[in-house]
């Protein structure tokens, strides 16, 4: 069996959306999809949902999980909708999302909100392996992020590779930050130096996000090998106190995600957008803080 990746990059939110497939079996498995969202007037779409369904149902794929490496703060999750295509499917994330949903909970109000992970089918364990038909991954805290961070490490007879999510970026733009509520620069380093860097140095790595640094052309595959070497937030020889420093630092002059709230209200709630009220139209919660 070899596996076959098809990618989707939003130009909007930079994220890399994954389609992970075997072609002969057809079977498959999703990672990180994005639903259009426009602050400015509320208006959202499946347009780049669309294009991701387009291509499953052009190859004739079996979609066996739709995965999430973390409830993302810088986008929607268009998961509820692949769902509704895909009933059969499974919707995946690590078993710390319970923790996220907690803390949210306490900071948006969200009374009804259940904290218990329900919202999703499958609750992943650190280091379970999974199977997805002839597909078969396992999955690897990686915390730091979120507290809910996790990579999604695959095989084949020719490879492996795996999805870091927000934890490892390309090597000229480093790692995800660390600044959001349970975000850890500690755990982060952990996550990194003794989770994905002891990884073989040949296996492939998928990011979850490519900002396009200095105007290049999209990156979003490199290697463990080469991220040990030429990472410039954490290469060989970067200590743990330099990178802590550093995320420290930067983190503080980083601007909140403009979708932040929407993203986490809908993604820890497994997708689903907010109930409609009286009226028939559906509100996201956003906190007023004085400055």
């Amino acid at each position: 069996m070899v596996c076959s990746i098809k990618h989707f990059f939003d130009t909007k939110t930079y994220t890399l959306t994954y389609v992970v497939y075997d072609e002969e079996s057809k079977d498959a498995v999703v990672i990180d999809s994005v639903l259009d969202f426009d602050l400015s007037s509320g208006n959202y779409s499946t347009t780049s949902a669309d294009q991701l369904l387009r291509f499953i149902n052009e190859n004739d794929l079996t979609i066996h999980y739709v995965l999430e490496t973390h409830a993302h703060a810088d986008h929607l999750s268009a998961s509820e909708f692949l769902m509704d295509h895909f009933p059969s499917a499974k919707l995946g994330i690590s078993t710390h999302i319970t923790q996220v949903q907690k803390t949210f909970k306490d900071i948006l109000g969200l009374v009804s909100l259940s904290t218990n992970g329900s919202q999703f089918t499958v609750l992943f364990n650190d280091d379970e392996l999974v199977s997805a038909g002839t597909l078969s991954f396992k999955v690897l805290s990686t915390p730091g992020h979120t507290p809910a961070c996790a990579s999604f490490l695959f095989s084949d007879e020719e490879k492996s590779f795996v999805f870091t999510g927000d934890a490892l970026f390309m090597p000229d733009y480093g790692t995800g930050r660390c600044d959001f509520p349970g975000g850890s620069a500690e755990d982060l380093y952990v996550s990194i130096s003794n989770v994905l860097y002891e990884l073989g140095d040949d296996t492939i790595v998928f990011v979850g996000h490519d900002y396009l640094p200095g105007g290049r052309e999209l990156a979003f595959q490199t290697t463990i090998g080469e991220s040990k070497q030429k990472n410039i937030r954490l290469s060989d020889g970067i200590s743990e106190e330099e990178f802590i420093q550093f995320r420290r630092e930067r983190d503080a002059k980083l601007n909140t995600p403009k979708l932040l709230y929407p993203s986490i209200q809908v993604n820890i709630d497994g997708g689903k957008l907010p109930k409609a009220e009286s009226n028939g139209t559906s509100y996201i919660k956003i906190p007023l803080t004085k400055s």
